[in-house]
């Protein structure tokens, strides 16, 4: 690979500009204001080092291993496993169900990669200052670390293993990294957050899975995208769109063959009222297919059945023969077991024309049919709760279950496999806490009337899903975007219309009008609690932790804009409902409740309607007499630095 020099991170390559004049001139006291605003915004703010992607704070206080994802070693008997919250990779014997070896980390890891060898262990640290432990798996320790972007994740290695890959998630990046000089030699700007990645078995590509959509919410198609890289030339060779509706990508794996990759991911059936949630009404767990050589979708097969939904799907793996392909669905406590062959074999008899009577007749009606996969899988039902990370080795299934602390195998051979046998703990089992309560409850579709969903299928890590909802908690007909529930119990009210007047509310109306259930009182308080705990994760446009230059500009253009007069206190909210010009709805709405704004750089698209992809677009296309702020006098310049700030929150 052509060496590009030392590369800094994505946000440092953001910090180019030069300086500007002011071209207003605030007030003292507005801008004593500001600075106890910035203050107090930034003091809710971890420090850069052990948390979670939601922003838990980690530590003694919350003593529990979540395993997320694994690897099989080169001999029979071990597989390696991360630890997310426990900070940790550990080598585990299936045969014993002994841990062999343990390594601490100084973050939370996200992603694994173990050469061909079986000598070395690449593992993200998925972190805002992110960074690739090396592990020698010989003397089990750490013996080389490599700095690296805003929460690196699937760490992937190229055919001559010289070469690592990394998504990094917030800097909406794939880099590059020479394994010998242990520097970045190359980075690739893709689409929003890459959170999975797949190298062909010719080492040639490599597809990098978006997280969420980066569209407009309410665009013609809202949908995560693919990006496939010439890993030749690094370079972006196609971009390739899912379904729409496609939100909460999680996972993906390639056919041994290279034809094909998967890939797990939510279908948000959101473009109708959320009046049922029964055969799909709102979430629907989907498998899209890619063929790689063409570059293009291919169809999505739906993971549920009829009267059944299989919520979350996450981890994906294809067995070494291609025979079977499993996926864990994180919200059902459970696997999908599917025939390969025969699922294909279905696949290219609908594109033939030559599929039996039934609803798909066409590979673009297959996302539409819940029957399509009956009798192509086998849903088995694990022994632990929060599965995530799955391997094939032989017949068996190797599970990592995130909330249990432990790994689970199947016997993928078995019809009727005992799974209580087969249960192996990662660390000393810790009673749950109330946060680790709520958090359990949080992503359980077992709560929801026919297991369709959790609260984590429109709020992945507690955010948003990027696409836009009719709750008909403010009438009909008239959806809103989705929103993050960071800081929802301070600041109240709550829904973009101010319609719960508290979190507390909110979250017993979402068990009783989005999942159709009904809760335990203490599952409630619990999700209330785990809520409460969350944090903000650094802004990837912090530069070392602190304000770029252009943010502190744009801090002071905030205040003479008069965008401190509404976003305002220690959560720049003033709680209030306003008419900034971005109205009506479709029943005349015009006012909504004003944006706390930390971590807004985390929650696109922006407005009621998601109708502004970028932050830029709210002061522009979508504010033209000036209601939302006074910035049509900015300059270009002046405009880039106030947006700057704001997403340095």
């Amino acid at each position: 690979m052509r060496k590009l020099g030392t590369f800094p991170t994505g946000t440092e390559r953001r910090r180019a500009g030069s300086r500007t004049h002011r071209a207003f001139a605030g007030e003292g006291a507005l801008r004593r204001t500001l600075l106890v605003l910035t203050f107090l915004c930034f003091l809710h703010a971890p420090a850069f080092g052990r948390q979670s992607v939601e922003g838990l704070p980690l530590g003694p206080d919350y003593p529990y291993r979540s395993p997320l994802d694994l690897v099989a070693g080169t001999d029979a008997g071990s597989v390696y496993v991360i630890n997310h919250t426990g900070a940790s990779v550990e080598r585990v014997d299936l045969e014993t169900g002994e841990l062999t070896g343990s390594v601490a980390l100084e973050g939370a890891p996200s992603g694994l990669v173990l050469d061909a060898e079986g000598r070395r262990l690449y593992v993200a640290r998925g972190t805002a200052d992110g960074a690739i432990d090396i592990v020698d798996t010989r003397a089990f320790e750490r013996v080389g670390t490599i700095p690296a972007g805003h929460t690196p994740l699937a760490p992937r290695l190229s055919a001559d293993r010289r070469t690592l890959y990394v998504c990094h998630r917030f800097d909406n990046e794939v880099a590059a990294y020479d394994l010998e000089r242990r520097e970045r030699i190359a980075s690739l700007a893709v689409g929003r957050e890459p959170i999975a990645a797949a190298v062909t078995p010719d080492g040639r590509r490599l597809l990098a899975v978006q997280h969420l959509p980066a569209q407009a919410a309410n665009a013609r198609v809202v949908a995560a995208q693919v990006d496939l890289i010439d890993l030749d030339q690094f370079r972006s060779s196609a971009t390739i769109t899912l379904p729409g509706g496609s939100t909460s990508a999680r996972g993906i794996c390639i056919s041994p063959d290279g034809r094909f990759a998967y890939i797990t991911h939510n279908l948000a059936r959101f473009g109708v009222p959320t009046t049922h949630v029964e055969r799909g009404g709102m979430n629907t767990a989907a498998l899209s297919i890619v063929d790689i050589d063409r570059g293009a979708w291919l169809t999505t097969v739906l993971l549920d059945d009829i009267h059944l939904g299989a919520a979350n799907p996450w981890g994906v793996a294809c067995s070494a023969d291609g025979a079977r392909l499993v996926v864990a669905h994180s919200g059902t406590r459970e696997i999908s077991v599917i025939d390969r062959a025969a699922l294909h074999e279905a696949i290219d008899a609908v594109a033939a024309g030559q599929a039996p009577a039934g609803f798909a007749s066409s590979l673009a009606q297959i996302p539409n049919d819940l029957g399509f996969i009956h009798g192509l899988r086998r849903r088995l039902r694990l022994p632990g709760d929060g599965p995530r990370g799955v391997i094939v080795r032989g017949d068996e299934a190797i599970v990592a279950q995130y909330f249990a602390d432990s790994l689970a195998r199947i016997d993928l051979a078995d019809s009727n496999p005992a799974l209580e046998t087969r249960h192996i703990p990662v660390g000393e089992p810790a009673e749950p806490n109330a946060v680790r309560r709520g958090e359990i409850a949080f992503h359980d579709a077992l709560l929801c009337f026919q297991q369709w969903q959790s609260c984590a299928s429109c709020h992945p890590d507690a955010r948003a899903d990027a696409v836009n909802w009719d709750l008909l908690n403010d009438g009909i007909g008239n959806p809103k975007n989705t929103r993050t529930l960071l800081y929802s119990h301070e600041t109240p009210p709550v829904m973009i219309t101010g319609i719960r007047p508290r979190a507390e509310v909110a979250v017993r109306a979402g068990f009783r009008f989005i999942q159709f259930a009904v809760v335990p009182e203490e599952v409630a308080d619990a999700v209330d609690v785990y809520l409460r705990a969350l944090r903000p994760l650094p802004s990837p446009y912090l530069v070392n932790g602190a304000l770029s230059e252009s943010a502190r500009r744009g801090r002071e253009l905030f205040a003479d804009t008069g965008c401190l007069r509404c976003h305002s206190g220690p959560y720049a909210t003033d709680g209030k409902l306003y008419d900034v010009g971005v109205g009506p709805d479709e029943l005349g709405i015009r006012e909504f409740v004003t944006t706390p704004l930390l971590e807004v750089w985390r929650t696109a698209p922006y407005l009621f309607r998601g109708q502004a992809a970028t932050m830029e677009e709210v002061f522009t296309r979508f504010n033209p007499n000036d209601e939302h702020g006074r910035t049509s006098p900015l300059t270009e310049e002046q405009l880039r630095d106030l947006v700057e700030y704001i997403l340095s929150l």
